[in-house]
């Protein structure tokens, strides 16, 4: 019989794939998906990174296997190529869940701290490559060999993880050098039979992938290394100060879960020899805030990783607290915990950022049923900040479309702007340079953009009539606004719709007190 624990974090995240439905950052898409979509059906934009070769095409191979076998039994629609690969993920999710309640001692406040957290909740489901190391992190901690026992099986995912992406060796650090103080076997064997042997081989398979889809030899992880490490090419998409992970990044996503956390570092650290195993894992946390504090780029998901070492801290934490705790009390922490999680969750979920998405659906079937007085097909213009939409993986219709691109410029030049920089300078002067105007057909037949965009660009827009709009968002930027627009370039072979008589009274109708003539 199935664990009913396994099966209600697999109905849990099965339930996220359908309940988020809102845009987060862009890897989630392009990084994955859009890969995907190329190496299964030969069209789809590789972004930079592929070019440059510091990503792994491991995960992306895995959901293009997803859409072969999809297109093989016909039943490659954009529903099932958008819907399955979140369901794969989700799955993998639900299984690290299990595994962190196993990890916890089957205790009853992991399974509670898991499945309440919002961010965990909110990414769970998403083809992001930092949710597979979360995921990978979770199960490779659960085989980790607390107890003293000499079992290597957790450096398997832990080197999948690695080879996917190299910043997943971070928290692993202070993890293997107190693993191998603790063997009993002396430290270069460790290092010669387990950690090199398995490295040897994990690095093997994702190489010779690697260099399969590239085309010629390529270690993705000495490129992303030199990239974003050396060159610094990361700091190109955003700087934040030092102690940004401190006071907003890491608490931010633990949410409520902060002040469990909290309690339970204090608690550790006063008391080291009770709590030996929470205290290499905080040290574990510390180590990889203090490193990717030194990184200029900083991001939330970044924290992914970490996440489920926080919750086990905090969860362990609560366990012993509810032991003397009355029955009343944990149960108001528990529904506060429950609440201040669900609030955050729900917004972000389903209201916060989800017009880049909804957009897609209609864009969809614009390429497939749209036609010009010309016969020629839909040309999309996303004038959006780059990235903003999915892509090909989204409309899955060769169908032209131009975004504005931003990659990073690789050599010193203080004076350089990338493509969305110098459009959002002079919009109309980008697009008097850029998109050509005679004939009429060489214009884009449809235009993507934010309602704040409307104004800079009313002049060009004189030539399209707005076709559908999306909520976006209630807080709205200088770039990014309320609402997606759709704007059509007028058609005159398109047929004028017939004005609808609606039965409403006319206005000459006569009011109360007075008579027809």
């Amino acid at each position: 019989m199935l664990n009913k624990v396994l099966l209600f974090f697999v109905a849990l995240r099965l339930a996220s794939v359908f309940i988020v439905r809102t845009w987060y950052v862009p890897d989630e898409y392009w990084q994955s998906l859009e890969v995907a979509h190329r190496l299964a059906f030969g069209y789809g934009h590789l972004t930079w990174e592929w070019t440059y070769g510091i990503r792994s095409y491991v995960y992306p191979s895995i959901i293009a296997g997803l859409y072969k076998l999809l297109a093989l039994v016909k039943l490659d629609c954009v529903e099932l190529l958008v819907l399955l690969p979140r369901v794969l993920q989700a799955l993998l999710s639900a299984y690290s869940d299990y595994r962190f309640y196993l990890w916890s001692n089957k205790s009853k406040w992991s399974v509670f701290m898991i499945a309440t957290s919002w961010f965990w909740f909110y990414t769970a489901s998403r083809t992001l490559s930092n949710t597979l190391e979360a995921s990978l992190t979770v199960i490779a901690l659960s085989y980790f060999p607390w107890s003293g026992s000499e079992c290597t099986a957790f450096l398997w995912p832990v080197a999948i993880s690695v080879f996917l992406r190299p910043t997943s060796a971070i928290p692993w650090i202070p993890l293997c050098l107190y693993h191998m103080k603790k063997s009993s076997y002396p430290v270069w064997e460790l290092l010669l039979k387990r950690y090199l042997v398995i490295g040897f081989v994990v690095g093997t398979c994702a190489v010779a992938i690697d260099t399969f889809v590239h085309g010629s030899l390529l270690l993705s992880p000495y490129e992303f290394i030199r990239f974003n490490v050396y060159e610094g090419i990361g700091s190109f998409y955003g700087e934040h100060p030092w102690y940004w992970y401190v006071n907003v990044g890491l608490p931010t996503v633990l949410g409520v879960a902060t002040l469990p956390f909290l309690f339970a570092a204090v608690e550790t650290i006063r008391h080291r020899q009770v709590y030996k195993e929470r205290a290499i894992l905080l040290l574990s946390v510390l180590f990889t805030v203090v490193v990717y504090s030194l990184l200029p780029h900083k991001e939330f998901r970044f924290m992914l990783q970490i996440l489920p070492i926080c919750l086990y801290v905090s969860a362990d934490f609560m366990s012993r607290w509810s032991r003397k705790a009355s029955g009343k009390l944990v149960w108001l922490a528990a529904l506060v915990l429950l609440v201040l999680n669900a609030i955050p969750a729900g917004y972000l979920s389903l209201v916060h950022q989800r017009g880049t998405l909804d957009v897609m659906s209609s864009l969809q079937n614009i390429a497939r049923n749209y036609q010009n007085e010309s016969g020629q097909g839909a040309k999309f213009l996303f004038l959006m900040p780059c990235h903003s939409t999915p892509y090909h993986s989204h409309i899955h219709h060769n169908t032209t479309m131009r975004f504005l691109r931003c990659e990073p410029h690789f050599y010193e030049n203080h004076v350089f702007r990338d493509e969305a920089e110098t459009f959002y300078k002079d919009p109309i002067s980008w697009l008097r340079r850029n998109i050509p105007v005679h004939p009429r057909s060489a214009m884009p037949s449809h235009v993507i953009a934010f309602d704040v965009l409307e104004p800079e660009i009313k002049d060009f827009l004189t030539n399209y009539e707005k076709l559908d709009s999306f909520f976006h968002s209630d807080y709205k930027t200088e770039r990014i606004g309320g609402n997606v627009v759709i704007y059509e370039r007028y058609n005159p072979s398109k047929p004028t719709p017939t004005p609808i008589v609606t039965k409403e009274e006319p206005d000459n109708q006569p009011t109360e007190g007075e008579t027809e003539a």
